[in-house]
């Protein structure tokens, strides 16, 4: 389908790839992982002809269409959205405009012509076209009052969903995308994840979400080290794997045939645990070819995230009563929303409309004051705040040894090596703690914050949308350290696998009133009472 060959990529002195040979066949879905700065986004480029490499080639099967999810939200603003949706076939959308042209100065001499493109739309289904788009558009959530309006007067998260549609119209034979779960909800990702588990044509896609490369992947592509490794199964599966790698080549005096069982126990758990029968097929057949030496330890360096309380909270943590907000814009994001948090709890608090999530936080981090309604923290709680938007913590030109210590208590906590400490552990060492905080990275920025939270030492963490900018490494280390905390959470992200290991309640905000559950967000989303009770309320909303 798509080869790649001896491809390499040199920026200066900086080598990102370095003669890269790697296949990726028919009925396959590729997720593309690798650290920040491996080059995932420039690869997704290179093969989608949109930069050039150093050396080397990629060729596309003679025949075979290729799609790719636009980047740019702003590309199409002077086209109809439906429009923009069939433009994704690029050589079915060229024949339909031939043949408006020649209608529209219809002669004798160019009818036959005109009967000839007929011929070539009709064998391309192009007279379907505008009803499957609509069908696309109708699965992703876009009314069908809005089909026609021009995408430069759609909302910027509704615009990711067209321009989805457009990458998936018309059956492509390789469809690239580049985070394509970027500002979708998640039953549009849901929505997404069965269309292209069932998908059979080849499908190269980077993403941050675990849950998504675990329920669409049949392989994995590691780039490390300046190559690309292929790995069958999901990312699931190529995680585990490598630690396991890892540990046995740790364990120098383990006999191979040790090593050996522990692998086949390992495949044989993953191989019960396939839900989907297109991955089940694909893998096995490769599961059952695998050796010790396929499998490699990876490079990937794991930040140690560990939050301590310095002193337990008691029983009382957070009562809210009858709070209510609007936006900026005078819209209702959430009204008469009545809590009482228990010690220990970890809640997921979702909303169909992140405005008011935020909202939510800023109000009970005392930043904003709600219309109605009020709120009280526990005597003996502390509480420390990731926000969705951290830029003004980062105003000052100062390192970020100093940065931090803006949050230290004593003369011993202010000291280099103790600030370093927490630094380090976010893989800031050396050098890279003296950088200046104005230049960061976004990825950077919420490692730092969450120095800044492993600092405090809080016994109550609240966080809204805590995955952002991070790299898969710095989600799973994060994910892993919610797990084990001991204190209360407040959590608000759109990373599904995140949501679903660390919440055990869910309190959904709505324009009238709250939802309030002790479950796990599958079973929350998967319940059909209550999917009938969030249906009720938005609707009432919008009476």
């Amino acid at each position: 389908m798509l080869s790649v060959s001896n491809l390499s990529v040199q920026f200066g002195k900086r080598v990102l790839f370095d003669e890269v040979n790697v296949t990726f066949t028919q009925g396959n879905c590729y997720g593309i992982i690798g650290a920040n700065g491996a080059g995932k986004s420039t690869f997704l480029k290179i093969i989608a002809g949109q930069i050039d490499a150093t050396s080397g080639s990629v060729h596309l099967e003679p025949g075979k269409r290729m799609s790719i999810l636009e980047q740019n939200h702003n590309a199409y603003d002077e086209v109809p959205v439906l429009e923009t949706v069939v433009m994704g076939n690029k050589p079915l959308f060229t024949i339909k405009k031939e043949i408006d042209a020649l209608y529209a100065d219809y002669t004798d001499e160019n009818a036959e012509k005109i009967g000839e493109l007929q011929v070539q739309f009709e064998e391309m289904n192009g007279w379907n076209a505008d009803s499957n788009a609509a069908a696309l558009l109708s699965n992703l959530g876009i009314a069908e009052e809005l089909h026609y309006t021009n995408m430069s007067d759609m909302d910027s998260k509704l615009k990711v969903r067209v321009l989805l549609a457009q990458a998936l119209f018309g059956n492509p034979d390789l469809l690239i995308m580049d985070e394509p779960t970027n500002d979708l909800d998640y039953e549009t990702i849901s929505w997404l994840e069965n269309f292209l588990a069932n998908y059979e044509n080849t499908v190269i896609v980077v993403s941050h979400d675990r849950h998504f490369l675990d329920a669409v992947c049949t392989s994995i592509a590691d780039i490390d080290f300046g190559k690309i490794n292929l790995f069958s199964g999901n990312y699931t599966f190529w995680y585990e794997s490598s630690q396991l790698a890892a540990r046995q080549r740790a364990q120098q005096n383990k006999k191979a045939e040790d090593k050996a069982k522990e692998l086949q126990e390992f495949i044989m758990r993953f191989s019960a645990n396939v839900a989907k029968s297109k991955q089940a097929t694909s893998r096995k057949k490769m599961l059952s070819k695998l050796k010790i030496e396929d499998i490699k330890p990876s490079s990937r360096r794991y930040p140690a995230i560990i939050f301590e309380r310095e002193r337990e909270a008691g029983d009382q943590i957070l009562n809210i009563e009858k709070l209510s907000a609007t936006s900026e814009d005078g819209d209702l994001l959430f009204q008469d929303v009545n809590i009482n948090l228990a010690k220990g709890d970890k809640v997921a608090i979702i909303s169909k409309d992140s405005r008011a999530t935020t909202a939510f936080y800023d109000i009970i981090n005392g930043k904003i004051k709600a219309d109605s309604g009020t709120y009280q923290w526990g005597i003996t709680t502390t509480h420390s705040y990731l926000p969705a938007d951290n830029a003004s913590y980062f105003e000052d030109n100062i390192n970020l040894v100093d940065w931090l210590r803006q949050w230290t208590k004593t003369e011993e906590e202010r000291e280099e090596v103790y600030v370093r400490g927490f630094l380090g552990k976010m893989l800031f060492s050396g050098e890279e703690a003296l950088k200046k905080c104005t230049v960061l990275s976004g990825g950077e920025k919420v490692r730092c914050m969450l120095s800044r939270m492993m600092l405090l030492r809080a016994n109550v963490l609240l966080l809204d949308e805590p995955t952002n900018h991070l790299d898969l490494e710095s989600i799973t280390a994060f994910n892993n350290s919610l797990k084990n905390f001991k204190g209360t959470v407040l959590l608000t992200t759109h990373d599904h696998e995140f949501v679903h290991t660390v919440a055990t309640r869910i309190i959904e905000l709505t324009p009238k009133g709250t939802i309030d559950r002790y479950a796990t967000f599958d079973d929350y989303m998967s319940d059909k009472s209550i999917k009938e009770q969030r249906e009720k309320m938005y609707a009432m909303a919008t009476v």
